[in-house]
This record gives C-alpha cells, structure tokens and sequence, in this order.
C-alpha cells in the first residue's frame, strides 16, 4: 500500500468517528431581551422618574445691564448687584501733580514762634502756575498745619517753626495733599525746619566786648603816662590791667554766650516761600 492510499484512508476513519462542535450559551442573552423595555427607558428619561434623584435645573443668569453698568450674579438663590466704575471716565478726567513738584507761594498771615502746635496758616500762589498739562490759577489756596514749634532757647538755639501742608483749594474743591515748605522767606531751609537766627558766635563776640574796650582804653592810658617823663614808670601798670582785663573776658565771654538766647521766628505776610509735594495727588 502506498503512501497516498494510507493517509486517505486516516482522513476517512476521523472523519466518520469525531465530530467538532462549539455550544454556545444564550439564555442569558435570551433572558434580557424577554425583560428589557426600550419604550420604558424612553418614558422615564423624559418624565424624570428614574431611579437616581434628578439634578435641579441651573438658575437663569440675567445678562449685562448696560443702562445701569451693573452685572447681576446669582449666589445661593440671592441676587447679586455689582456697579462697576467707569474707570476710563476717571482717568480721562483727572490730572495727576507728580511727587516732588514744587509750587510757589506767599503767606497770606504772619509766621513766628509764637503760634502754637495745632494752628494753621495759610499761603496762596500770586501768579498762575502753567504745566504741561494743567494750570494752577492765582490765587489758590494751600493750608498748613504748625506741627512743631518753640521760642529762643539756651546756647543761642533759635525759634523753630515747622509746617505741614495739608489741603489745596482747586476750584472749589478742597484736595487732601501731603507737602512740606523748602524756601521761607526766600531763604533755603532744610527738613521743614524754619529757624530763628543762632547767634552764639555773635553773642560770644557781643560779650567780649567790654574786654576789648577795656584794652583799648588802658592801653591809651598807657601811651599818656609814658609820654611824660614823671609818668613813665607808672605806665605798664594800665597795660597790665587792661591785658588782664580783655584774657579774663575773652574766656568767660563762650560760657556767657552759652545761657543767652537766639533769634525769634518773624515772618510777615506776603513774604515768598516754595512747597514741595511729598505724594502725587490727583486733580481733576
């Protein structure tokens, strides 16, 4: 028998005793398709009846009021109303005095070490002030506060006088500024300090004076009785005296000088001072 013959016979003997066959369970599927009801799903999904509680609807938010320039908001069931500013309005209105701009000014009452802390002075600008972009007109307003001040003092300090500017007057509406003075009188002074004269130097000087006339007058005295001949020997005796006289006072004339005073604070109205301002401030 050959080899072809052998193999056929092979394939006819397994053809005719086994039988390959999948079985496929579907009663699961069959049980499904016996209780499953689309229209059912249908009629729950439109008449909210399903079985997880439905979501409430969302509240209805009421669009931009451009007539009142509000936004309503809707927080927990409360209506919210937020006004906006015209914002462009605001800056297109208003003109800014940059910090560090200087104004001059006059006092429009006298100034002296004898106000007390709490008064308030007054300074307006005599002539128009012209910038870039805005005009101070003559006649504006600025108002100070005396923030410190003493009379003379011992070691010939001089009275002190300090103001702060705090308001202008800009076309009816007083303004909020924050300024302090850097000329008083037309003379530069320095942090806001308007001082009365120091005369220690010139009291020291004032002191020794009666040393000095003393030495002159002694010294003259000297020169008389040493051009007569019966004098001559009494001469250096008012030298002498009158050398005594002016060391003596020359040293004591600094201590004396030490107790004295100096000057007062006195300057009358209508007299030239400059502001500076410390912040910006915004004028319309």
């Amino acid at each position: 028998m050959n080899k072809n013959a052998i193999i056929a016979c092979l394939i006819f003997i397994m053809s005719t005793n086994f039988v390959w066959a999948f079985d496929l369970d579907m009663t699961v599927d069959d049980e499904i398709r016996k209780n499953y009801n689309s229209s059912k799903l249908v009629e729950d999904t439109h008449t909210g009846n399903s079985e997880e509680e439905s979501l409430p609807s969302l509240p209805e938010i009421s669009k931009y009021d451009k007539q009142n320039d509000s936004v309503n908001k809707v927080i927990d069931n409360e209506v919210l109303t937020v006004t906006q500013l015209p914002k462009a309005s605001i800056i297109a209105n208003t003109v800014k005095i940059w910090k560090g701009t200087s104004f001059d000014v006059v006092n429009a009452t006298k100034i002296n070490d004898w106000l007390a802390k709490g008064n308030t002075v007054k300074f307006r600008t005599k002539a128009p002030i012209v910038k870039r972009k805005y005009t101070i007109p003559a006649g504006t307003t600025f108002t100070g506060e005396i923030l410190e001040v003493h009379r003379p003092q011992i070691t010939c300090n001089g009275g002190l006088v300090v103001i702060r500017i705090r308001s202008m007057t800009y076309k009816g509406q007083t303004i909020p500024i924050n300024a302090y003075i850097t000329r008083a009188d037309d003379k530069k002074i320095f942090l806001n300090n308007i001082k009365g004269d120091r005369t220690y130097l010139k009291t020291t000087w004032k002191k020794g004076s009666w040393g000095r006339n003393m030495f002159s007058k002694m010294w003259n005295l000297t020169t008389d009785l040493g051009d007569d001949a019966a004098t001559l020997i009494l001469s250096p005796f008012p030298f002498v005296y009158g050398t005594v006289c002016y060391g003596v006072n020359t040293i004591v004339s600094p201590i004396c000088a030490f107790f004295s005073k100096g000057g007062h604070v006195s300057i009358p109205a209508g007299s030239d001072f400059r502001i500076k301002f410390l912040d910006s401030v915004y004028i319309e």
